[in-house]
């Protein structure tokens, strides 16, 4: 592949702990699967980094590239297995870890599209539209699949968000 562009060494330094973090809410805490996901993800990167538009945000493009890359695994893994109880750590000191870390359960039990329509529209603050491109979705579908995944969530942990509520 010969030697990397300079900048592109900066863009990967930078935002590998981001994209890292990212795979890690999409994958429900497998940290093995997340470092595949990120690597793959940045290896694409690279091999188009030339053709890739520094005007138009490049982290918008490598998110978009690691929710894909994400995609495409899970319709073709075959295994059926979970990821263990592993939760990645924080990036700040969050209010109330507890907390966290039940959201974080639930969404590690929601289907991967549902996971990843919640982590890019309220994790990674995206717009619908910017959803919709990231997933290959109609903008309707994205409103749609956020909206069920919402409510899947609370299904999911009704009690135990409740009982975390009333402390």
């Amino acid at each position: 592949m010969g030697e990397a562009p300079g900048d592109y060494l900066e863009f990967a330094t930078a935002r590998s702990g981001y994209l890292f973090r990212t795979a890690c809410l999409l994958t429900g805490g497998d940290r093995h699967l997340a470092e595949d996901l990120v690597q793959e993800t940045l290896a694409k990167m690279y091999r188009s980094w030339r053709r890739i538009n520094r005007t138009q945000s490049p982290v918008a493009y490598a998110h978009t590239v690691l929710v894909r890359t994400f995609l495409s695994h899970r319709r073709l893994r075959s295994s059926g297995e979970r990821p263990s109880d592993w939760f990645p750590d924080s990036a700040g000191h969050p209010d109330d870890p507890e907390l966290r870390l039940t959201l974080l359960d639930g969404l590690a039990r929601l289907a991967a599209k549902d996971r990843a329509v919640l982590v890019l529209r309220y994790w990674e603050d995206r717009t619908v539209e910017e959803t919709a491109a990231a997933m290959k979705l109609s903008q309707g579908a994205v409103r749609v699949r956020s909206l069920r995944a919402l409510q899947r969530l609370r299904e999911l942990l009704g009690d135990e968000l409740a009982g975390l509520a009333t402390r």
